[in-house]
């Protein structure tokens, strides 16, 4: 990186990122998230810009055409995204997630086979880790990968489910547990991750469906879907970990995934925020500008404080990452942090345009649906308190 970094200042490369990600989200995405949230459909052409644009890159290492991007470059470009749109910076997000896995995880053929294209943006990427009973814990999953020694091959069968790019990917990072072929899988014991295993597998695989794009609350753009393996075979070489070394590898993934959720509601808070100055600046009551009214003032500084307290929480948890240190804690009080931001200042957002924030022809609704979504993927509020609170105890 260009330029000395000093405690949560940018280098002047980051900053550059940052603008040039910023400019990007006011030209090219904001104008199109509104009609994009309105009829429930992926807007392809502002992906194939943010390709061209180099975000697909991002996770990709240098050798394979990206550019290995540290935490904070990560993080910056999550939250100017998702300040244009959530449902785009998501999509990129997982796409991320999954070049990150291939690039630690695979071997040498498939990196060459797969990293390069993903580069380019397509094909797009889909993280399968989880299901109809298994979302806050994965151990429990029920996904089962049989092994056949003759074929040296894998038969996957199972429903994974709330997968973003369901339906546009086209390889997929799956977890599955290994299982016995001899004792039809019940070895996949609930609750057990000594055999959860993670898995390249080709969206075009015999035995690989793609369901129905789901109806949500927020976030109605992204592609959402559940995806069913029956008895998708797969090469053994397909294999990215260790038979039961998978969940590890999930978790190790999720907390990088974690800062770049934090960074999205960072994004979302700030659109938020920015919304409900605006309008409190134009909009008049009692003779004057609702901004000159007193309980309105303290409500934005709550909410201004609120931002850049969550923005510092996501910056040192990139920090971190990047020292190499353990960012597991950091990532959860930041996501926990930035999320209840994200909500509360929706929320506030709403309530400072009154009526009007209650209708579709203000974005401030739209961020509202869509902040709740921050305090549930990749790690409920719940899950990332646990966290932090083992972290807590651990040190003591």
């Amino acid at each position: 990186m260009t330029g000395a970094r000093v405690g949560s200042a940018l280098t002047e490369e980051q900053a550059a990122v940052r603008d040039l990600v910023r400019e990007f989200a006011r030209e090219e995405v904001r104008p199109v998230a509104r009609e994009a949230d309105a009829a429930g459909s992926f807007p392809e052409d502002v992906w194939d810009e943010l390709a061209e644009l180099g975000l697909t890159r991002l996770t990709v290492p240098e050798a394979y055409g990206g550019f290995d991007a540290d935490a904070t470059t990560y993080a910056v470009v999550n939250e100017e995204l998702a300040h244009g749109s959530l449902a785009v910076a998501t999509a990129l997000s997982v796409h991320c997630l999954v070049t990150s896995c291939l690039a630690e995880f695979a071997a040498e053929l498939h990196r060459e086979r797969w990293l390069p294209e993903m580069a380019e943006g397509r094909p797009v990427g889909a993280f399968c880790l989880s299901e109809p009973h298994a979302g806050s814990n994965p151990a429990a999953m029920s996904t089962t990968a049989e092994y056949d020694p003759d074929a040296d091959e894998y038969a996957l069968n199972g429903e994974k489910q709330w997968i973003t790019n369901g339906s546009r990917a086209g390889v997929a990072v799956v977890f599955a547990k290994v299982v016995d072929g001899d004792d039809g899988g019940e070895d996949a014991a609930p609750d057990d991750p000594g055999s959860i295993t993670q898995f390249l597998v080709p969206m075009d695989a015999e035995g690989v469906a793609v369901g129905p794009k789901e109806e949500k609350l927020g976030l109605r753009a992204s592609d959402t879907t559940p995806i069913t393996f029956d008895g998708c075979r797969i090469p053994a070489a397909n294999r990215l970990t260790e038979e039961g070394r998978g969940l590890s590898a999930a978790l190790g993934t999720l907390t990088g995934g974690r800062i770049g959720i934090a960074a999205q509601a960072v994004g979302v808070a700030r659109a938020a925020l920015e919304a409900a100055t605006a309008y409190a600046s134009e909009r008049e009551q009692f003779g004057e500008p609702l901004s000159e009214i007193g309980t309105i003032r303290h409500e934005v500084a709550e909410m201004s404080t609120d931002v850049a307290a969550s923005r510092l929480l996501v910056r040192e948890a990139a920090r971190k990452a990047e020292a190499g240190e353990d960012a597991r804690v950091a990532a959860a009080q930041a996501k926990y942090r930035a999320s209840e931001a994200a909500m509360s200042t929706a929320n506030e957002a709403i309530q400072i345009h009154g009526g009007y924030g209650y209708t579709t022809e203000f974005d401030v609704e739209r961020f509202y649906r869509d902040a709740k979504v921050t305090e549930i993927y990749e790690g409920t509020t719940e899950i990332q308190k646990e966290v932090i609170a083992r972290g807590v105890f651990d040190t003591r």
